[in-house]
């Protein structure tokens, strides 16, 4: 298996918000196209209202490499920027937990 975890910092409310939605827009892809995506999960951060966490698992490597030539993600990627003022990326791999393999 192959994850990262995405950490990305939005602008203001109003970008927070057009995100949300870029996600939201970008998800039906991603569950309907991407086998080799196990997990892609985006989340609030309780009390950091600017704040969006996404933790993705992949089946391996080749999956994630798939899913970043995808058009939906492609465009995600293209688009999120004018959204953000940054974003951090740790690439994971999972070790044991429930619903992995490990």
């Amino acid at each position: 298996m192959f994850g990262l975890v995405v950490r990305f910092f939005c602008k203001d409310e109003a970008a927070a918000a057009a995100f949300d939605e870029l996600v939201a827009v970008t998800a039906p892809g991603i569950k309907d196209n991407e086998p080799g995506t196990l997990v892609y999960a985006s989340h609030q951060v309780e009390g950091q209202p600017l704040q969006r966490i996404f933790y993705e698992l992949y089946k391996d490597r080749a999956a994630f490499d798939a899913h970043e030539q995808q058009p939906h993600t492609v465009h995600f990627l293209k688009e999120r920027e004018q959204f953000l003022t940054g974003h951090e990326v740790d690439f994971v791999s999972p070790i044991v937990g429930k619903g992995i393999d490990g």
